[in-house]
């Protein structure tokens, strides 16, 4: 399985420090060129590799950790995402009308045509996701919802991996609700940094 973070801003780097933490490798790219974040990258450690828009998309999994109303011209990168599960870690917040009601998770669906989409890491602050998950005995929690049911056990095990307890949330308009702003209200959830003692 390989791993992908678009978008290199606060949460793109808690992103990455998550997955230096573990040794495991991930490329990052944002639409400038990659040698002006390499410095940036290397810094994190040797397991974040900077690439171009157009090669960190061929990864399995990706994150989406751009600024919601960029995600369209990430998604231009590639003509169909089949095969592919996105990650959507934006947050938009107050609503705009256009979303038509719709969670902004759904609405960034419809942009990547064919891919599998997860709402996921979204709902914490970056300094709280860079930090190290496993405290006091415990895992630091992140909320997953997904119209996709299949796309869910993937991420969950990624997300254990980088040392995070998963917590599945369901459907984006049903439980998902709590992780998605709606209007100028933001879902109950977002911003709880919660822990999930080991069992």
């Amino acid at each position: 399985m390989s791993y992908a973070i678009i978008g290199f801003g606060k949460i793109g780097q808690a992103l990455a420090k998550a997955f230096a933490r573990k040794g495991l490798e991930v490329s990052v790219a944002t639409t400038r060129d990659p040698e002006s974040f390499a410095s940036d990258a290397a810094a994190i450690g040797p397991t974040i590799i900077p690439k171009t828009l157009a090669d960190a998309v061929k990864a399995d999994i990706i994150f989406l950790a751009v600024r919601f109303e960029s995600h369209p011209d990430v998604a231009k990168a590639l003509p169909s995402w089949e095969g592919k599960t996105i990650i959507d870690a934006t947050n938009v917040f107050p609503v705009p009308e256009e979303l038509d009601g719709l969670p902004s998770s759904a609405f960034v669906a419809k942009a990547f045509t064919g891919a599998k989409l997860v709402k996921g890491f979204n709902h914490l602050i970056a300094a709280t996701l860079a930090a190290d998950p496993i405290v006091e005995g415990g895992h630091r929690v992140v909320f997953l919802s997904s119209d996709d049911e299949d796309a869910i056990a993937p991420v969950a095990a990624l997300a254990k991996q980088l040392g995070f307890a998963p917590v599945k949330l369901g459907k984006l308009n049903e439980g998902g609700t709590l992780v998605h702003a709606r209007g100028r209200t933001w879902g109950q959830l977002i911003f709880q940094d919660l822990f999930k003692k080991e069992q």
